[in-house]
């Protein structure tokens, strides 16, 4: 509450409408989801094909997209590359249920998470919030940390350091042997929830939980996958890696020797 000329007057708190892109080519489908995400509150867009699904992405930008795999004029595989090299936004691809190479496809293609058909609409609204949150938390501190002038001293604690890889927390900056290393912003929290517990081996499912941010209903190879990109970043060798290393049936750890 604000107080103008003597008079208290309530401030404006809503949040801005976060905007969703439903790409599906069964119309039906794009009314289930389209009624159930405005239930929630966000406003939404709709393409039916993959060309229309890309020109919307990068006309309107909206805050995250639903994308199924199975698209005419252009595959939703194809849609994801073209919109991540734009748009760091979350994209959630819709994939059929025995589908698991396009699961794997999409995740190496910079899709941050899947969900199969037919699926929960419980399910996939939590999705969609626990990757919108996700995305805007990480969002903001990166433009914080954008703002900070190079006077600001660096805190002690702002880096991690293991060996040849260095993490720094404040720009979101990885470095293997002092050459810089592009990850994604979901690699660079795999790996630095890792990172600040050298040694110790992280289950698929303590990362899901801790990284991704919610209760996991698929398959964990969405964990397999995403450290196999990072390994592929960081790696000299990725099929004798020297710093990510697989505890076999159990997790991944960061090497400290």
């Amino acid at each position: 509450m604000l107080q103008k000329g003597g008079i208290f007057v309530e401030e404006n708190l809503e949040k801005e409408t976060k905007k969703v892109l439903v790409v599906d080519d069964e119309q039906a489908i794009i009314d289930v989801l389209v009624y159930n995400l405005q239930k929630e509150g966000y406003e939404t867009l709709e393409a039916t094909d993959g060309v229309t699904a890309v020109n919307i992405a990068l006309e309107q930008k909206p805050d995250l997209m639903l994308l199924d795999i199975m698209l005419p004029k252009m595959d939703g595989l194809t849609v994801c590359k073209r919109v991540k090299n734009y748009l760091n936004i979350p994209i959630l691809m819709l994939t059929a249920k025995d589908a698991e190479i396009d699961k794997i496809v999409g995740l190496e293609l910079g899709a941050d998470d899947y969900i199969t058909k037919p699926f929960s609409v419980r399910e996939l609204m939590a999705r969609v919030k626990a990757n919108l949150r996700k995305n805007e938390i990480t969002s903001n501190l990166k433009k914080e940390e954008e703002q900070k002038t190079e006077e600001i001293p660096e805190k002690a604690d702002s880096k991690i350091k293991v060996n040849d890889l260095e993490l720094d927390l404040d720009r979101f900056e990885v470095k293997v042997r002092d050459k810089v290393i592009d990850l994604t912003l979901r690699e660079f929290e795999v790996l630095k929830f890792l990172a600040s517990q050298p040694g110790q081996v992280i289950t698929r499912e303590v990362l899901l939980e801790k990284v991704w941010g919610y209760e996991y209903y698929g398959d964990i190879r969405t964990v397999d996958v995403t450290v196999r990109r990072i390994r592929e970043k960081i790696e000299e060798d990725t099929s004798s890696p020297k710093i990510l290393i697989t505890k076999r049936g159990v997790g991944y750890y960061i090497a400290t020797k």
